[in-house]
């Protein structure tokens, strides 16, 4: 159901877009006129979600827990894994540029790339990362599957509208490499454990491990084109081209942005979970002394 003015009635589609939720969401329903999954599919929804996040972000900072996104790749311009130090990266770092890239040089070519698209009539897609740092060890768990951190991170990101894959450190380039050339080695410091490297992406296990959590989001390109591609007619079935409704040309920084919000929230509830109690104190008192306990094990 779609609201419209009194007297206003909005034109019936039924060009398919091939990429988008237009066919799965009209078979699903039995729906006839797919603006009803062109609207309650829309990424409009994740608004709440961004503000809910900034709520979870206040808390994880009372805790010296900090969550930033910035953009990785747009379309073949990639500063790749190692383009930035996610250590010392900061707000301003990222926001200072038009597309939340880090990399002023890099910035300005996906800046040039996006304007090619548009020109073209097309979309482009790219990568985003997202950083949480000061998380301490323990969040999550290896016993019970729903609980594994790294799962519910990953649910709330591909939960993303045009997410497409996750990847949590160097998971994928993992792959192929040997155990004895990607596992991160211990060391302890300055009365904490750590690890010399951080491939893993700050969880073991499904547990955090006290390094930064770490994960990277791919973001495919917008399905809808001013050049649209070739289609079917939901109604008639004849040959026709996809329906074009005004869209975006890249939408991975504003993604950058909703992916903040949900790892913020997710952590959050951890948190939470983990320590517990009915008001702020109480569960700074847990935090602190468990933080402490687990300098020193057994």
């Amino acid at each position: 159901m779609t609201a419209s003015k009194e007297g206003f009635e909005p034109k019936v589609v039924t060009r398919l877009r091939p990429g988008h939720a237009d066919l799965a969401g009209a078979l699903k329903y039995g729906h006839t006129d797919i603006r009803n999954v062109l609207e309650r599919s829309s990424a409009r929804e994740t608004a709440t979600r961004v503000a809910a996040g900034g709520i979870a972000r206040k808390l994880l900072g009372h805790f010296g827990i900090d969550v930033v996104s910035f953009t990785q790749s747009i379309g073949t311009v990639d500063i790749g894994f190692d383009g930035c130090d996610p250590d010392i990266l900061t707000e301003d770092d990222v926001e200072k540029s038009p597309v939340r890239c880090p990399d002023p040089e890099a910035s300005q070519r996906m800046v040039a790339a996006i304007d090619e698209a548009a020109e073209q009539g097309d979309t482009l897609g790219g990568t985003f990362r997202v950083i949480a740092r000061g998380v301490p060890a323990g969040l999550g768990s290896y016993v019970h599957w729903d609980r594994k951190l790294d799962g519910r991170l990953a649910q709330a990101v591909l939960s993303i509208n045009a997410v497409k894959g996750v990847e949590f450190g160097a998971g994928f380039e993992g792959a192929a490499r040997r155990g004895s050339e990607f596992h991160d080695e211990i060391d302890y410091q300055e009365g904490r454990f750590r690890h010399l490297t951080n491939r893993a992406g700050g969880l073991t296990g499904g547990v955090t491990n006290g390094e930064p959590i770490d994960l990277r989001v791919a973001i495919k390109p917008i399905s809808t084109m001013k050049k649209p591609m070739a289609s079917i007619d939901l109604k008639t079935k004849a040959k026709t081209e996809a329906h074009y409704e005004r869209s975006d040309v890249c939408v991975v920084p504003a993604a950058g942005v909703i992916g903040e919000a949900v790892v913020a929230l997710v952590i959050a509830d951890a948190l939470l979970e983990k320590f517990g109690g009915d008001s702020m104190n109480e569960l700074e008192r847990n935090y602190r002394s468990y933080v402490e306990s687990i300098a020193h094990p057994g």
